[in-house]
């Protein structure tokens, strides 16, 4: 046992108590002990809206009053985002809250029945125990700028992994019906060769395009000017081209799709 753990036992006295709540989508289950494990009162279910929040503190309050106890410490295993509502409506009203190790959920119920099977009832004192024993964390809440960082970091990750794929099915598409393309262009994703892309025209069809046309094409998205040569040379890779020509009105939809 570490120093950490000691300081978090040496947190939970006579006058704590400890409440184990197994948290699920719509319905969790709540648990009520002292330091010494004794159980008070039964299990209180209750569901994930605020008349049911309130319905759940004042439980608590009334386990406080019975057993005249003044701190309180509520525990939950943090099954994935369902806890965060139950966790920042108890921190306004002031109401430690911590969080258990799941798989420490998992090992612990097994000395009870011998039994690892998931029960919402027994989880629950499962974690109120887990709490007993200071093996717990404190999560950190953020309030303020740093809940917006924190959602902010969230949606730039999401954005990061969406650019990813999108960008590996672009190339894919190239590979599938323009494979010469990037014998041109070392960079699809340079402005000449995306204002290229939002031609949408495959192939066989960018070859019937007129020189000028293409150029001026390019000209509305690059600004220095763009050798003609280079458009010699693509429409020159697409005559020879062994691109894919079947469900090509598709291919042009899923193409600008990707693009846009």
């Amino acid at each position: 046992m570490n120093y950490n753990q000691n300081n978090k036992i040496a947190q939970i006295t006579s006058q704590t108590l400890i409440i184990g709540v197994d948290i699920a989508k719509f319905k969790h289950v709540a648990r009520a002990q002292d330091f010494r494990g004794l159980e008070f009162g039964k299990p209180l279910h209750f569901e994930n809206t605020k008349d049911s929040f309130d319905v759940f503190v004042e439980w608590i309050r009334e386990i406080q009053g019975q057993q005249d106890i003044d701190k309180v410490i509520v525990g939950v295993e943090p099954t994935g985002h369902y806890w965060l509502n139950l966790a920042h409506y108890l921190k306004e009203l002031n109401l430690k809250l911590v969080v258990v190790n799941p798989m420490h959920v998992k090992k612990t119920k097994e000395l009870d029945d011998n039994s690892p099977t998931k029960n919402d009832v027994k989880d629950a004192k499962v974690i109120a125990q887990l709490v007993k024993d200071g093996r717990y964390a404190e999560p950190n809440i953020p309030e303020g700028v740093y809940a917006d960082l924190r959602i902010a970091r969230k949606i730039r990750d999401l954005l990061s992994v969406d650019l990813q794929v999108v960008q590996g099915q672009i190339h894919n598409w190239i590979d599938r019906y323009f494979p010469e393309f990037l014998t041109v262009f070392k960079d699809w994703e340079g402005q000449s060769a995306l204002q290229i892309l939002k031609l949408n025209l495959l192939p066989h069809e960018l070859v019937q395009l007129p020189d000028q046309e293409i150029l001026t094409h390019l000209r509305k998205a690059v600004k220095r000017a763009v050798d003609i040569s280079r458009i010699i040379e693509l429409k020159k890779a697409a005559s020879v081209s062994i691109g894919i020509r079947e469900g090509s009105d598709l291919a042009k939809l899923e193409l600008s799709t990707l693009l846009e």
